[in-house]
């Protein structure tokens, strides 16, 4: 077989070419690092490599989400702390202004404060994130959720919660609707709520009521109606001429009148022809309560009316005292879940970035070892080929 000078020079050249190309892919990877450098030098671990890389994104996606809602549910925590310090401050404005020692004068001027306290309350529905968004708004975070005009206060936002990503199939509530937090309170204790008669004369006044029998309470409305100073008649709202339902007799300044699993303690001196309303529990806002006691304080004469009127929204605020304690617990709940996940994600990172470490990452003390093996060899096929050109039949005719 014959081998043309040509073949043999060209075949040295291609030698010497694939030695270069190697030790500069070599040198490449010393220089960055990484033990491939296009995905056709490792195509299995390239592919889990682009796997790895979709995960720890998402991954890092969850912690981003995770900050964002733990920024938002930090800050609705502190508004409802601050809402609840007003709350204590409205208790005992509402309690210095019941004393019979004030005055009409003196009363306005408590209602004044109490004024005060309604726009921080308002303020504070209308709280803001980081990112200009209002905390309590629901689904409608663009929009203010609260409006005041004078002591009315409406809403404006949805009843929905937004929710974030903070793990594969875990979704965390960020915030919480105002609906639920301001608005949707329930009156009196929970379960019934009363209210003295419009027309009374006496001086009977309503104070703490609970219900002892929770299996005895039906539900219904019922009115409690003096026949004397000493005896009372209840009825059904819906059967007021009917048979009394209950009797019984009031003694001295301070009684407590029991029916139907409900306890009703009542104070003063009721007038024959006096009556109190006992009604199932309705919602009503934190606003109206505020507004309520500021009405009670700016009306002259006090009196009775005044804190029966002011005994009633003491147990409303007492409910809205509640709801904000509620929602703060459940806040902490879902900060520790997502205190919980942030340690989670934290190390599936680590074992991410220890997984795209082991297909990715170059070892440096093998690769110089190949590097020098590479050079080695360049020098060798260079050096061949250097003698291979002196094999001419010219230099043997010399």
């Amino acid at each position: 077989m014959r081998i043309s000078t040509t073949w043999q020079q060209q075949q040295s050249v291609n030698q010497m070419l694939n030695r270069q190309y190697d030790l500069s892919q070599t040198q490449l990877a010393l220089g960055n690092g990484k033990a491939m450098q296009s995905p056709s030098d490792n195509p299995a671990a390239a592919a889990r490599a682009v796997d790895v890389n979709s995960a720890s994104a998402q991954n890092d996606q969850y912690s981003r989400n995770i900050n964002m809602a733990t920024t938002r549910l930090s800050t609705e925590e502190q508004s409802l702390s601050n809402a609840s310090d007003i709350l204590d401050r409205i208790r005992t404005l509402a309690l210095e202004g019941s004393n019979g020692t004030q005055t009409d004068e003196s009363r306005k001027s408590i209602a004044t404060e109490l004024r005060q306290t309604l726009q921080q309350l308002v303020a504070l529905g209308n709280t803001k994130d980081g990112q200009g968004e209002y905390i309590f708004a629901g689904n409608r975070t663009s929009s203010q959720p609260f409006t005041q005009s004078e002591l009315g206060v409406t809403y404006s936002g949805d009843q929905g919660q937004r929710m974030v990503a903070a793990g594969a199939g875990l979704q965390v509530a960020t915030g919480d609707s105002g609906d639920d937090v301001f608005m949707s309170i329930k009156g009196g204790n929970g379960t019934f709520q009363t209210a003295a008669g419009a027309t009374n004369t006496g001086t009977g006044v309503v104070g703490a009521t609970t219900v002892t029998d929770a299996s005895a309470w039906t539900g219904g409305s019922y009115t409690i109606t003096f026949t004397d100073a000493s005896n009372y008649e209840i009825h059904d709202a819906a059967n007021p001429t009917g048979p009394a339902i209950s009797t019984g007799t009031y003694a001295g300044n301070s009684g407590v009148i029991n029916f139907n699993g409900a306890q009703i303690n009542l104070t003063g001196a009721p007038a024959a022809g006096d009556s109190f309303s006992v009604t199932p529990s309705s919602s009503q806002d934190v606003f109206s309560t505020v507004a309520g006691l500021i009405t009670a304080f700016e009306t002259p004469g006090g009196g009775a009316a005044m804190n029966n009127a002011v005994n009633a929204q003491l147990q409303n605020l007492d409910q809205a005292q509640g709801s904000f304690l509620n929602t703060r617990t459940q806040i902490g709940a879902r900060m520790n879940t997502l205190d919980q996940q942030t340690s989670l994600g934290s190390d599936m990172k680590l074992q991410y970035d220890t997984t795209l470490s082991g297909l990715q990452d170059l070892d440096y003390a093998s690769a110089a070892s190949k590097f020098s093996q590479q050079q080695s060899a360049l020098d060798a096929a260079q050096q061949a080929y250097v003698k291979m050109q002196n094999l001419s039949l010219f230099n043997y005719l010399k």
